[in-house]
């Protein structure tokens, strides 16, 4: 079984699968009589349908085991997902790039600095939130609307990654 690598998240390494969320290297402008700094338009909320519409939530995450075992992404083509985490906690994100199943030998893992957030493109897969924390919480932006948003791949017994964050 083939472990995963885990990398830093940066903006370059993750440009295929969607935006990194960080104020660390972007541009801002002064609002509010200069004593605020907007870092404007960090990710865009992709939807594909006029009628659909940006949300905002909450996921609380438990820790997963680790080492773990990989056996399934997730996508949603039918607009992007954001999260962001509202503790400053380091999270794992796991990602393959679009297509119509994930490729085992391109999926990549990352480790963010706990001031970062992602933006999944629509049709990115991806494991569920991956907490390092025994619990954590996100902030969540993605679609609501109507049609199927989430298809999941499973992979077979030989395609299965191992992810170990003690490595």
């Amino acid at each position: 079984m083939r472990s995963l690598k885990i990398e830093p998240l940066t903006k370059e390494a993750f440009a295929p699968f969607g935006d990194v969320i960080e104020t660390e290297g972007s541009d801002y402008f002064l609002i509010n009589n200069g004593s605020t700094r907007r870092y404007h338009r960090l990710a865009t909320v992709e939807t594909a349908l006029p009628e659909d519409r940006a949300i905002i939530s909450i996921f609380r995450a438990e820790a997963l085991e680790m080492p773990l075992r990989i056996r399934m992404l997730e996508r949603h083509p039918l607009g992007s997902q954001a999260f962001v985490p509202l503790l400053g906690n380091p999270f794992l994100v796991v990602v393959a790039p679009p297509g119509d199943v994930p490729v085992p030998g391109l999926v990549r893992a990352f480790r963010t600095n706990g001031r970062q957030g992602v933006n999944y493109h629509r049709g990115v897969w991806h494991h569920p939130v991956l907490t390092i924390e025994k619990r954590d919480d996100f902030l969540v932006v993605d679609r609501s609307g109507s049609g199927n948003n989430c298809d999941e791949h499973y992979f077979t017994e030989d395609e299965q990654l191992l992810l170990d964050p003690h490595q």
